[in-house]
């Protein structure tokens, strides 16, 4: 009987032979199913990270559309021999569509939209203008409004119905002899333009508009001293631009403006800036600082690009979105902040003394 309990059946050998291979087998296979899990895992996180990046540096050479100069309407009832925005077109896209645009540039990041021509208050007498200011600042909650005008065709009506919904109004005006400005063409029939900016200046104090002074540096003012004035005015800045030339706008053989006559030196430029130093609202811009540090929409809503000496239209962004044609903008960020583009401008923050 002893004998017999020691020997050991075939079957039971290999019943236990192959029971070994299974244990070893599995163990082998768990621990290659949990190698290659982790080699997944990692894969993966190695492939999420570098598309990770690749979105981030892609965002990163995005141009946000901060601030936007939106030139809706060409027209214009003046006939300023420098322009560079001329009437090439009487196009005004319908206001719904405009305010798709508006919105979508909201959407993007703008926080300031200043509406511009051509003269903006010719159109339907600046009742489109003011639908479009209203939308912008209840509707989109932009913290700045403005606008560029000739001041010609502004009413005190239009204060009263808008007035609330504009941070800031900036009148055009080169010069303070009636003289010059009929030289220049910033003039309408027998109207005193200098007359109306005092008045619009007034307006904009009683129904708590930010006023603002451009003025165009050429030829036929570039030797006046306009200090007294300017200062009487005080606007909250006085922008003072280089005559500047643009193929196909004021220069060129498809140009509806001969500007050739009216261009200044850098040199005559630093010479009339240097009289005015003085004037504490300055913001000087020079054709360097100007040319490609403003973001430029036309009528059809196209980025134009100004590298070239000429405005080459994008997309318009209500067909490609403005991701796509902000691309082609030429917009020089660093110019436009290197030039005080990025200011105090909602009205709000102004703290303004009425």
């Amino acid at each position: 009987m002893l004998l017999s309990s020691l020997i050991v059946s075939p079957r039971f050998i290999l019943e236990v032979c192959i029971s070994t291979i299974n244990c070893i087998f599995s163990s082998v296979f768990s621990k290659v199913c949990s190698w290659s899990r982790g080699a997944c895992r990692a894969t993966n996180s190695l492939v999420s990270d570098a598309n990770s990046q690749s979105e981030q540096r892609t965002d990163e050479n995005v141009t946000t559309p901060t601030s936007v100069n939106y030139h809706f309407t060409r027209k214009c009832n003046y006939k300023c021999g420098f322009c560079f925005h001329t009437a090439k077109t009487s196009f005004v896209l319908p206001l719904e569509e405009a305010k798709r645009g508006l919105k979508l540039l909201k959407e993007a990041g703008m926080e300031k939209i200043n509406f511009s021509g051509g003269e903006p208050f010719l159109h339907e007498k600046g009742d489109f203008l003011g639908k479009m200011v209203q939308y912008c600042k209840i509707d989109l909650q932009l913290p700045s409004v403005s606008i560029v005008s000739n001041g010609s065709m502004i009413k005190e009506t239009w204060f009263q119905k808008y007035g609330d919904f504009l941070d800031i109004l900036a009148v055009s005006c080169d010069s303070f002899d009636e003289e010059t400005n009929q030289l220049i063409g910033r003039s309408q029939g027998r109207k005193s333009h200098i007359e109306n900016l005092y008045k619009i200046r007034s307006w904009c104090q009683q129904y708590k508009v930010a006023f603002k002074i451009n003025s165009v540096i050429n030829s036929f003012n570039v030797h006046e001293d306009l200090t007294e004035q300017i200062n009487q005015l005080n606007p909250v800045r006085w922008k003072v631009f280089q005559c500047l030339l643009i193929d196909g706008e004021n220069a060129g053989e498809t140009a509806l403006r001969e500007a050739e006559k009216f261009v200044i030196s850098d040199l005559q430029f630093q010479e009339f800036l240097d009289r005015h130093s003085a004037v504490s609202c300055l913001v000087p811009e020079s054709n360097e600082k100007m040319r490609n540090s403003y973001l430029i929409l036309d009528e059809y809503m196209r980025f134009l690009d100004c590298r070239e000496g000429r405005k080459d239209p994008s997309r318009s962004i209500l067909d490609v979105g403005v991701k796509d044609a902000i691309s082609f903008s030429g917009f020089d960020e660093k110019m436009f902040l290197k030039r005080g583009g990025k200011y105090v401008w909602s009205k709000a923050d102004m703290k303004l003394e009425w």
